[in-house]
């Protein structure tokens, strides 16, 4: 009698539901723990560069260790400003190594974030930021042109990056392509931070104001032509709601005006 092997039933929805509903909350938590106790007193730190800097010269390679860390959870906890940490690279470890550090740290974390948003969905999104900001987002309303959107928006200065990292794992878009996409994109704004920063540093304080102003200056143009483009898109999709709704016939109203036309029942 030929017997069957017994397939290991698949956990029940429920159990998977409230696995992940668990996860999220614990996410959520450690995101605010950290943000408190961990970022908070960082960026307090990062206030005295000259500190900073000796504090990382005495630690050695675990000191450039320790930054990239940094860097990671400065992406994956969205509420801390990236700015102070690209400012503090350029003047603890110059121009070139700074951006180097900071960019390694933001790929890293850009990959966390976006594995972690790939295996828990848009609730995990939702745990960090509001609803509509999600919706409003042009990289999950462009599919067609998705990675050339994605690009446009890391970057031009003045854009949400820290909602735009945790949205794109809601995306289509592959991790590999979307590491590669923001990594490049990314580049520019963190050069120009890390040359403020090693320019303080080096008391070059009239280069540092060159570059502070033109960053600035980008920033809000980025930030103006960014809100713009979001209006316009707006008021686009809210007319083609209104025309859809105009247009539309239900089919009950649609027979009864086909038989008041032929003055016969159908």
């Amino acid at each position: 009698m030929e017997q069957n092997a017994a397939k290991p039933a698949s956990p029940p929805s429920k159990t998977r539901k409230i696995v992940s509903i668990v996860s999220i909350v614990t996410f959520v938590l450690l995101l605010v723990f950290l943000t408190v106790f961990v970022g908070k007193p960082l960026i307090s730190t990062l206030k005295d560069p000259a500190a900073f800097r000796d504090w990382i010269d005495t630690r050695g390679v675990w000191g450039k260790l320790i930054f990239i860390g940094m860097c990671i959870l400065q992406v994956v906890v969205a509420f801390i400003p990236g700015e102070p940490f690209e400012l503090a690279a350029g003047y603890a470890f110059g121009a070139l190594e700074g951006t180097l550090l900071v960019w390694v740290g933001l790929i890293l974390g850009s990959t966390i974030v976006f594995l972690f948003v790939r295996k828990f969905g848009v609730k995990l999104v939702e745990a960090v930021f509001p609803l509509e900001k999600i919706d409003s987002l042009p990289l999950l309303n462009n599919e067609k042109a998705l990675n050339a959107t994605a690009f446009v928006l890391f970057f031009i200065p003045g854009t949400p990056k820290d909602l735009l990292t945790y949205a794109a794992g809601l995306t289509k878009i592959r991790l590999l392509p979307w590491v590669l996409i923001t990594s490049v994109a990314r580049l520019p704004s963190i050069i120009t931070s890390t040359v403020s920063g090693s320019a303080l540093g080096t008391q070059r304080y009239v280069l540092a104001a060159v570059v502070f102003g033109a960053t600035a200056l980008l920033s809000g143009a980025g930030f103006l032509i960014y809100r713009a483009t979001e209006k316009k898109r707006a008021m686009r999709e809210a007319g083609d709601r209104i025309a859809a709704q105009t247009l539309y016939v239900p089919p009950e109203e649609d027979a009864d005006k086909q038989q008041a036309d032929t003055g016969k029942p159908e």
